[in-house]
């Protein structure tokens, strides 16, 4: 038990010590200050980016804002502020580019953050989303300064000694005597203040200034050195080593206490070591106190908008530096520089406070200024105008809201479309319809001229659309339209207006597609946009598809299209009439009937002449490319021989037809214009060879016959050695590669290579035979017929597939069904 008491305690303080860390970063007791209605959007959009960044969710940040004192009212209006503020955002980027692609918001319209990075998921979730709610309160005014590690405000310790440095115990003397004579001395002031010079004796420094005890110590060793007197003898007084100080600050302080410094250390030196100003500290009225007297007051501000350190004095031992609290603090937030909160000094106006600010950006409306003011019972609101900015005073609590301009245009009409220039144009007064057209530089030639339309926004916001004859109002002859404000006026092109016009060719041309239409374009200019024909083109009967306008659609017999049978020059030549083309037509460009591009096929192996071949007739086979390449070798072993043949695996024929079709189309190009072998590479890999099982012994048995196949293009035989090897893969102990042996069955086979896995499915195990054929196990009653096995062939064992158990439930609900079914076929019975 005690144990168990000891190790809670232990976990107690590992979290109150992992706790105190991330509270001492965020002071959480300000969330309840935060009023979401006097948010500026900036404000929240910052948080939103932070929530964002970090990975954070909704629900984990209400969860930290309530525990930090945020009220749930606040809570909800700052969730309805940001959708309102993504609407807006993507009602922006729409209307900026519509087809932009938009991040998802959350299911169910309420997530804060669009994605969750996995990089912040491994932060400390609570750190993290404080650091997001501190984004929604406003930064006091130079509280960064002593956070940046960049800036130290460190003391130089390299830089010569300053005259006016005063002298105290511990320092270290350097004096140098040069000329007629030559020493050096190397003394520490005593706790006394004095030091001892050999052949001098003591000489009292401390108070005193490098000035005044240079002067002191050369009157003091001009009896013993009197070069001195008459400037033979030069006298050199130095700071080595400096001593250190004790410096006290206090007040609000983020680090209160007594600090060691060196004596050259100033006031800003301390104020960086200690953490600077708390929230409630003063950056303007630090005070410097020496022997009980304030001798100086030290103004951060000064530093910050001016870069003076007026006051910025050298500390002495003993010093005591205060921080009193703020008296007035004043926040300005929207549509300044440096929005935050600043700390206004007695006397200090709205400009000074602006000042402080960096002045307005350029989108802030300046005319007016609004305020939240805090009365004794109530708050209550204020606006400033402009020329009141001088002498109008802050009060501490004081909230100044700058607002930016509208987002509209007080004299803007716009044109687009069929236009020279089109734009946004100055609505200058009295400007008319035709007078826009012309700032714009008129009409194009493809300017719809029966209509156009002015989209104009009505008194009550509403749109209304106003069509007009752009024909009329140019020449006149319609009356002109005075324009409004925001008036957009759209003038069509005749080519918005109607289906784009193209035409298509295919067939024998070395470009076939759809180019565009043109007025009078011929049969002839297309082709030669195609590129002209291929060799094998025909010019005779080049037929045009055109489409039927008027066809009856009452009649079962209906015209849907015209086609045209055209002969044209080959070398296209003016020779015949020229048939001109209409839109939409359809060229097709056959193939010479008397045209046969050469057809190969290779022959590999143990063959005299291997190599490839060119098919002389359409009916060559088999036996007559094996005569052809010499005949057989003494080596070759027929049972293996094999065909490979271009083709689409596991498709019908007329899509392997096709894939053959532009293989052919590829490699007759290439042969035409030369093109790199990289084209026919690319085909030939895209129309894959598949295996065609043929018997060699039958077919040179028996040239011509049912097994003597026809050759096509791409064909690929291949006569091998006699095998000698046999290889068993698949479900087997031990998959392996074994010699051949005549006599020995398939089970011999499986035996060598360990014999059958527990997983294996025996009944459909099968050989694959060099030739390619393929022969499977068969079952006759409840034995096994295994395939002969053949040199060279590869014994494949599937595997059985998973077969899940059932669960208790399907037991249960295929017994109930069961059941049920009996019961009713007995009432059936009965």
């Amino acid at each position: 038990m005690r144990i168990k008491h000891t190790l809670s305690y232990l976990a107690f303080l590992f979290l109150l010590v992992v706790s105190i860390p991330a509270l001492a970063q965020v002071n959480p007791q300000n969330m309840g200050n935060v009023r979401v209605d006097e948010l500026s959007d900036d404000q929240v959009r910052s948080f939103m980016r932070q929530a964002e960044a970090n990975g954070m969710g909704d629900a984990q940040l209400e969860q930290i804002a309530q525990a930090r004192g945020m009220r749930p009212e606040e809570i909800k209006k700052l969730r309805d502020r940001v959708e309102k503020i993504k609407k807006g955002d993507k009602n922006q980027s729409d209307q900026a580019d519509p087809n932009k692609v938009q991040p998802k918001a959350g299911v169910d319209g309420r997530q804060l953050n669009y994605e969750t990075d996995s990089l912040a998921k491994q932060k400390n979730p609570e750190t993290e989303a404080e650091k997001a709610l501190m984004e929604l309160r406003s930064k006091i005014f130079g509280a960064d300064l002593f956070k940046n590690s960049n800036l130290t405000f460190e003391p130089n310790l390299n830089m010569a000694t300053p005259q006016n440095y005063v002298i105290g115990p511990n320092d270290e003397i350097l004096i140098d005597i040069y000329g007629n004579s030559e020493v050096s001395y190397n003394l520490k002031v005593s706790p006394e203040g004095t030091i001892n010079v050999q052949y001098v004796g003591i000489i009292p420094v401390s108070g005193l200034t490098i000035e005044a005890a240079t002067t002191r110590i050369r009157s003091r060793m001009t009896s013993v050195y009197g070069g001195l007197r008459n400037g033979s003898t030069n006298l050199n007084v130095a700071i080595g080593n400096i001593r250190s100080i004790k410096v006290i600050l206090t007040g609000e302080v983020v680090k209160p206490g007594t600090y060691t410094l060196p004596s050259l250390a100033n006031v800003f030196n301390a104020l960086y070591s200690s953490g600077g100003p708390t929230e409630n500290g003063s950056f303007r009225a630090i005070e410097l106190i020496r022997g009980g007297k304030k001798i100086a007051v030290i103004d951060v501000y000064d530093f910050l908008m001016r870069g003076e350190i007026a006051n910025n004095l050298r500390l002495q031992d003993q010093d005591i530096i205060r921080l009193p609290v703020y008296q007035s603090r004043i926040e300005i937030v929207g549509e300044v520089k440096r929005p935050g909160i600043f700390e206004l000094r007695p006397g200090e106006s709205f400009k000074d406070l602006l000042s402080f600010a960096g002045d307005f950006t350029e989108n802030a409306f300046k005319s007016r200024v609004k305020v939240l003011k805090n009365t004794d019972t109530e708050r209550r609101i204020a606006d400033i105008s402009s020329d009141a900015f001088s002498e109008y005073k802050p009060s501490t609590g004081d909230k100044y809201f700058v607002d930016r301009v509208l987002e509209r245009f007080a004299n803007r009409v716009s044109i687009e479309g069929a236009i020279f220039r089109p734009g946004q144009y100055e609505l200058e007064p009295g400007l008319k319809l035709s007078q826009l057209i012309k700032k714009a530089e008129g009409l194009k030639e493809d300017a719809f001229m029966q209509r156009g339309y002015i989209t104009r926004l009505k008194p009550d916001n509403q749109i209304e659309v106003l069509s007009f004859n752009v024909g009329g109002v140019i020449n006149g002859t319609s009356p002109d339209i005075q324009l409004l404000r925001e008036d957009l006026i759209n003038i069509s092109s005749i080519f918005d207006l109607r289906e784009e016009y193209t035409l298509s060719i295919d067939g024998e041309v070395r470009m076939p597609g759809r180019f565009p239409f043109a007025e009078n374009i011929t049969l002839e200019e297309l082709i030669i946009q195609a590129g002209g024909f291929t060799e094998g083109a025909s010019a005779r009967r080049v037929e045009v598809s055109r489409r039927v306008k008027n066809s009856d659609v009452l009649s079962q017999s209906a015209v849907t299209a015209e086609v045209f049978q055209v002969d044209i020059d080959r070398d296209l030549k003016f020779s015949r009439e020229a048939f001109v083309l209409q839109p939409f037509d359809i060229v097709s460009v056959r193939n010479s009937s008397g045209y046969e591009v050469q057809r190969q096929v290779k022959i590999q192996g143990e063959v005299l002449y291997p190599g490839t071949y060119t098919i002389l007739n359409k009916d060559e086979r088999i036996s007559d490319i094996v005569k052809r390449a010499g005949g057989l070798t003494a080596l070759a072993y027929t049972p293996g021989a094999s065909l490979k043949r271009p083709g689409v695996p596991d498709a019908d024929a007329d899509s392997a037809a096709l894939a053959k079709e532009k293989l052919s189309k590829i490699k007759r190009l290439q042969a035409t214009f030369g093109d790199s072998t990289n084209v026919d590479d690319q085909a030939e890999e895209a129309v894959k060879n598949t295996n065609v099982g043929i018997n060699l012994e039958r077919i040179l048995a028996s040239p011509r016959s049912g097994y003597d196949l026809i050759m096509e293009e791409g064909d690929i035989i291949t006569i091998p050695k006699q095998l000698q090897t046999i290889k068993v893969s698949g479900e087997v102990l031990s998959p392996v590669t074994i010699i051949y042996e005549k006599g020995r069955g398939f089970k011999n086979y499986i035996s060598q290579s360990g014999g059958f896995s527990d997983r294996s499915l025996k009944r459909r195990s099968y050989i694959l035979y060099a030739n390619g054929a393929v022969k499977s196990t068969r079952k006759i009653f409840f034995f096994n017929n295994y395939p002969q096995v053949s040199p060279g062939a590869e014994i494949f064992v599937p595997k059985k597939v998973d077969k899940r158990p059932m669960s208790a439930a399907e037991i249960v609900g295929i017994s109930s069904g069961l059941a049920s079914l009996a019961v009713i076929i007995l009432n059936l019975v009965k």
